[in-house]
């Protein structure tokens, strides 16, 4: 086979080796438009588990690159005038210009052709003259260009500015993260050496701090010199080097992200950067290459043809790309907004940091270095009142709002369960409440319960308007007071729009086949084309509303519930309002967000008054609509967190979504915990996370990053109401209170699980 790449990085020099290895006769030339010692970066990291892959493919050039490796295994960040340090992590990285001189020794010994200083504008001449051409010619892939609409490739120009730099300064101890704090905003590097006598100093800062500064108008030698005084005291007197000597300026540029939708046309594969790249701060990039490098040239070997080597290599190499996209977007999205977290305490912000790809989870990070996560445990612990027994997990820290004090930071989400009788709570209700508020969670919130029967989703929601319906609450709570330590929450709302639909478990969202009642909203706006049209409500409409919310407030207080919360989210009747997506009033309710709140608070205020001053409220939001800048976006969500603050709610439950059909919802897991992440760090009001969130490392992620302050688990806790006790035994925690009649089976399951620990030992 006559192969052309296009490219000497490590990508195409890579598949030459890896081609060249598997049959000697291929024609490979390598093309390059630089000098064979030219490089303009610094430092490249890679994995022991990348390193062992290659050795896999080609021994001869991995032991060569080993030989040149520097290693490390700590993560120092200096932040807040504390130098804090994480082992475990095992790095290992070898100087760009080194490994491409490495690589092109290899391909010389391979008897591959390696033509430089030369130009190439446009593949389709290659194309026309070898089997296969192979494109690894970087993120400003020309190959790419001429073929756009055949590539479509998605280019996303991230907010960061960047220069990435070099220094004699030693950082061999460890990969090193420095923020500081200037006189125009904080400017933060990435450091880590990679050679004996040099280490990678990438400079990093917001766009406005960029502008500020005027690095856009400074000379390269101007910049470098900027950065040195701010870094001075870490770098010990050495300088900083450039060698982006290509590049006009003062080399700052904001990282492309870039996703193509095909990776090859004809006989034209795309590679490396020149199909996707990730951000600099999870280091994945070359060893994303370089494993492209080999899965390709292994297809080109097993499969019939070209077309079907190159459906194999796209189909294999994009899930793992968009896995590690996916890491490097949370991970530069977090040095994005990083001025959020700066005023957290070290600890924190330290955890923040290592943990903010999701990479690297809660236990993961035990397995890294216990002694530290330990320490960083007990000052959560400290930090939540709990000074006694203070090695216990973040999930199971104490948390006070107002009078009331929650054992630990689980709770059970609000579930609709659709098994009413006219708004009554059945035996149905109580048994599964009952056997939550057993399960060991702190907190447990009952569905969503309407304040008249018109403000019902469904005929099979609860109420609180009726005798009845307060007699059977009472009962429950009564039980939940008497038999468990956890606290009930009752969450209360009007279905608006989305009422007199069907049960959850027919056609979600969907008119009744009979029987429906109207309904009512801030506009008359449809949920969907074929749902009822709602009356827009007028000011008697919004009166007697309002009111219905204080008579339900009034009717959960004399049950007994410990906290209430105001459901303004999800397209319901409070959230109709809040949305600019269903709210079209041209009055005082419409229009501006302070204008659109002004309903929502209105009830809140009169809720708020009626409810027992000790007791708290919390109100649920939809953070973001998924709609783009027509809805409710996560920065609206912040002003509107500010708002309820300000207004005197006590927690912001923070959901997302469901506020219309037009929505295009990103899932994931936890995927909605950077909304809370947001509000609780830039409004700095206490939040509540939902969302895809199922696992004890999740839950403990979340708190001690400072994402949320509560943790809400819905789908697990109705497939397994001891949730809670079950993390507390998978997790050795003994100090979690089971009820007395299942202390056998407490100690049964401890037992069990220290054997299958030890034999897993063993094994």
């Amino acid at each position: 086979m006559k192969v052309a790449v296009l490219g000497a990085g490590p990508a195409g020099l890579y598949f030459a080796i890896s081609m060249k290895r598997r049959n000697p006769a291929h024609q490979v030339t390598v093309v390059e438009r630089n000098r064979p010692d030219d490089t303009f970066g610094w430092g490249v990291v890679l994995s022991a588990e990348t390193l062992d892959n290659l050795a896999d493919n080609d021994p001869v050039s991995a032991a060569w690159i080993r030989d040149h490796f520097a290693y490390w295994d700590d993560i120092a960040v200096y932040h807040g005038g504390r130098r804090t340090v994480s082992t475990g992590h095992g790095f290992c990285g070898i100087g760009r210009r080194r490994l491409l001189l490495l690589l092109q020794r290899r391909a010389r010994e391979l008897g591959i052709q390696m033509a430089f200083e030369t130009e190439f504008d446009d593949p389709r001449p290659f194309m026309e003259t070898h089997d296969l051409v192979v494109a690894a010619d970087g993120l400003n892939s020309r190959s790419r260009s001429a073929f756009a609409e055949v590539f479509k490739p998605d280019i996303d120009v991230r907010k960061c500015k960047f220069v990435w730099l070099g220094t004699r300064q030693k950082f061999d101890d460890a990969f090193t993260f420095i923020f500081e704090k200037t006189e125009h905003g904080w400017v933060w590097a990435h450091a880590y050496q990679f050679e004996p006598e040099t280490a990678t100093f990438i400079v990093e800062c917001s766009e406005e701090t960029w502008r500020r500064f005027g690095f856009g108008e400074m000379s390269r030698e101007e910049s470098i010199a900027t950065c040195e005084r701010i870094f001075a005291k870490y770098l010990g007197g050495h300088s900083l080097m450039s060698n982006a000597g290509h590049l006009r300026g003062s080399a700052w540029i904001n990282f492309p992200r870039v996703l193509c939708e095909r990776w090859s046309h004809k006989n034209l594969a795309l590679m490396g950067d020149a199909a996707a790249s990730a951000h600099f701060s999870i280091g994945s990039g070359t060893k994303l290459a370089l494993e492209s490098a080999v899965a390709l040239a292994d297809y080109l070997h097993s499969e019939p043809d070209l077309p079907a080597a190159f459906a194999k290599y796209e189909d294999a190499r994009r899930v793992e790309v968009l896995r590690l996209q996916s890491a490097a977007r949370n991970s530069l999205e977090w040095f994005e907004d990083v001025e959020r977290y700066l005023g957290l305490d070290p600890v924190q912000f330290n955890y923040s940091l290592l943990t903010r790809s999701q990479r690297i989870s809660h236990e993961n990070l035990r397995l890294r270095d216990p002694a530290w996560l330990s320490d960083a445990e007990a000052w959560f612990q400290r930090r939540s009142g709990n000074a006694d027994n203070v090695h216990r997990t973040p999930m199971f820290a104490p948390f006070r709002l107002r009078d009331m004090t929650l054992k630990n930071r689980i709770v059970v989400s609000p579930m609709a369960q659709y098994k009413a009788v006219d708004g009554c709570p059945t035996d149905w209700h109580f048994a599964h409440y009952a056997e939550r508020a057993k399960g060991g969670a702190g907190l447990v919130g009952i569905e969503m319960t309407c304040v008249s029967p018109e403000g019902r989703i469904t005929p099979g929601c609860t109420g609180f308007y009726a005798p009845e319906h307060e007699r059977a609450w009472k009962r429950l709570v009564d039980f939940v007071h008497a038999e468990t330590e956890a606290k009930i929450c009752a969450q209360i709302g009007h279905s608006g729009p989305k009422g007199s639909t069907q049960l959850g478990w027919q056609k979600m969202d969907a008119p009744l086949p009979s029987g429906n009642w109207p309904v009512m909203a801030a506009s008359d706006v449809s949920w969907s084309p074929a749902n009822q049209v709602p009356r827009a409500m007028d000011p008697a409409d919004m009166a007697r509303v309002r009111d219905q919310f204080v008579a339900s407030a009034r009717m959960a207080a004399r049950c007994g519930f410990d906290m209430l919360e105001i459901h303004a989210a999800h397209g319901y009747l409070l959230s109709s309002f809040i949305t600019p997506l269903t709210n079209r009033r041209t009055d005082q309710y419409g229009g501006s967000l302070e204008n659109r709140m002004r309903y929502p608070l209105e009830v809140f205020h009169a809720v708020r008054a009626a409810w027992p001053a000790h007791k708290p409220i919390s109100m649920r939001i939809s953070a973001n609509d998924w709609v783009g800048d027509d809805g409710v976006t996560p920065a609206e969500s912040v002003e509107i967190a500010r708002l309820l603050q300000a207004a005197g709610v006590d927690i912001c439950d923070v959901s997302a979504g469901q506020t219309s059909i037009l929505a295009r919802p990103v899932y994931g897991r936890m995927f909605q915990t950077p909304f809370s992440d947001r509000i609780r760090n830039e409004a700095g009001m206490a939040t509540m996370a939902v969302g895809n969130i199922y696992e004890p490392d999740h839950v403990n992620s979340i708190l001690l990053a400072g994402r949320a302050d509560l943790v809400c688990l819905a789908r697990p806790h109705l497939a397994d109401p001891y949730w809670t006790l079950h993390a507390a035994v998978q997790m050795g925690d003994r100090d979690v209170k089971w009820p007395d009649p299942y202390l056998p089976g407490r100690d049964q399951i401890y037992r069990l699980s220290e054997r299958n620990a030890t034999m897993g030992m063993r094994v």
